[in-house]
């Protein structure tokens, strides 16, 4: 007597799950899954995991292959990704299409952009042979802003920005690294806060990604010429400078100066002639993106961090010399960061040699 294969026996092994429950709740979904969308349950395997507590499982059907979204419901809100993805593909931009979704269980099928992400295609020794792979990712990003409307996403406002910035002296400075923060430091972070969010927001504001960068686009079997593009689900309605800086400064990879120049130039002219609101100003533009990326960078110490001490993920502190190194470059760039650079080189233990001479602060 022959019997149906339960739920549970359709997940591979290769698959851990930390809760049962949650095990079995995800076979029962996958069951109705495979018999609607014509998928191969034994052909499931881990995707990829983020720094949250979502997870990518790769499953092939009949025609290609395609992605499992495990998000508990209870620590992932999918909601905006499923809304992103709707506006991206309304801009014309090459995202994942949702299949099907299970919003209470939070499992979600979507379409497969491919198994290469930018990051892992790059030729990290010779910038400018990436410079077509740049190209499309400025174009993607300038279709993105062009189909930008108000009210539709979370401002980037003043509130965000300072919960974002607060993450450095909380998680960086003071867990991180230990140190204490006085009067003379709580007042020289205030004080240049007020002047990163001021200058930030005197920018017009358009559709941003947030994390748009090469580990989140995709280069692999887009069959359209085009990147594709992942991890939208944080966008919000705030500064054009934003996700130009999110991929010249990136948060793993560095390039010389003289590439991230040509690269935000290039971006600058394309999205000008397309009517977006970056100025007429290259200058003042490139002083915009800098300050928006020193924004970022702050954030993304403290986050870094958080990760670390909260979430029990210490790998991405590894970069943590890479954004204190752009924190560096770009407040010695700017008088009224000065005071921050100092500060800065105080909690990094930097020496900094006492030389007097004009122009120095």
């Amino acid at each position: 007597m022959s019997h149906a294969p339960t739920p549970q026996s359709l997940i591979s092994p290769a698959i851990a799950w930390s809760d049962p429950a949650r095990a079995d709740q995800f076979a029962s979904w996958l069951a109705d899954a495979t018999a609607q969308h014509g998928l191969q349950p034994d052909s499931l395997r881990l995707a990829s995991a983020d720094a949250s507590f979502r997870r990518y499982f790769r499953i092939d059907a009949q025609d290609g292959s395609r992605i499992i979204m495990d998000a508990p419901p209870d620590k992932e809100n999918s909601a905006p990704f499923v809304k992103v993805a709707a506006l991206m593909h309304a801009a014309g931009v090459h995202a994942p299409q949702v299949l099907a979704w299970d919003e209470p269980l939070g499992f979600m099928l979507l379409t497969d952009l491919g198994a290469q992400t930018m990051m892992q295609v790059i030729n990290r020794d010779e910038p400018q042979a990436n410079l077509p792979l740049y190209l499309q990712a400025v174009d993607a990003l300038i279709a993105w802003q062009l189909s930008s409307k108000p009210g539709v996403l979370p401002p980037y406002d003043d509130a965000l920005l300072r919960r974002e910035l607060a993450l450095f002296p909380d998680w960086y400075i003071t867990r991180h690294k230990g140190v204490v923060i006085d009067e003379a430091m709580r007042q020289t972070l205030d004080k240049t806060f007020d002047q990163i969010i001021g200058n930030n927001l005197s920018w017009p504001s358009v559709f941003v990604h947030r994390d748009f960068m090469p580990r989140n686009l995709m280069a692999g079997n887009t069959g359209t010429g085009t990147l594709g593009v992942l991890d939208f689900q944080d966008a919000v309605y705030g500064p054009i400078t934003y996700d130009i800086a999110s991929l010249m400064r990136d948060a793993f990879l560095s390039w010389d100066e003289d590439f991230c120049l040509d690269v935000t130039i290039r971006y600058w002219e394309k999205a000008r002639k397309a009517g977006l609101p970056v100025g007429d100003d290259l200058g003042e533009f490139y002083r915009g993106v800098e300050w928006m990326g020193l924004q970022r960078h702050l954030k993304v110490a403290g986050i870094f961090a958080r990760l670390t001490l909260r979430d029990g993920k210490p790998q991405y502190l590894a970069d943590t010399p890479r954004f204190i190194a752009y924190i560096r470059t770009t407040c010695a760039r700017y008088r009224e960061l000065k005071p921050l650079l100092r500060l800065v080189e105080k909690v990094e233990g930097i020496e900094v040699p006492n030389v007097f001479g004009f122009g120095r602060q």
